[in-house]
């Protein structure tokens, strides 16, 4: 049986690896051993921050929506609770968007979620209802 050299994968593997530190400092970016443990690394962090990113923006968009909400005398929640009842399904980074942008449908939105608010007035004390609706 023909021997086998197995330098050809070897190399093409740590070039791999090389390639992807590349820009990194010291010997991170041209030892094969602290490179390999630098790219590991930064693949993890770059599968965790993904996810953060995510979570940031969502953060934001909430914020906005509030910001622009509370101009309309309704709270964030209020707000996405009368969304829900008035049976309106719009996610929150189009909410954002068009609280910047387009600022009459957004209020159509938020008369939309006043109104579905209503059954506040009957249920309970006026002040919920006035908490509720400024």
């Amino acid at each position: 049986m023909a021997r086998v050299k197995r330098g050809v994968t070897s190399h093409a593997k740590h070039k791999k690896t090389l390639k992807a530190a590349k820009g990194f400092y010291g010997r991170r970016k041209n030892t094969i051993r602290a490179a390999k443990a630098a790219v590991d690394r930064s693949k993890a962090f770059a599968y965790r921050d993904r996810k953060v990113n995510k979570r940031n923006f969502r953060a934001l968009w909430i914020q906005r929506i509030n910001a622009a909400v509370r101009e309309h005398g309704l709270t964030y929640g209020r707000f996405i609770d009368g969304l829900s009842k008035a049976g309106i399904e719009v996610d929150r980074k189009v909410l954002s968007d068009m609280a910047i942008h387009e600022t009459e449908a957004f209020g159509a939105l938020v008369a939309a979620a006043k109104k579905a608010l209503e059954y506040l007035k009957d249920a309970g004390t006026t002040n919920e209802f006035e908490s509720a609706v400024r």
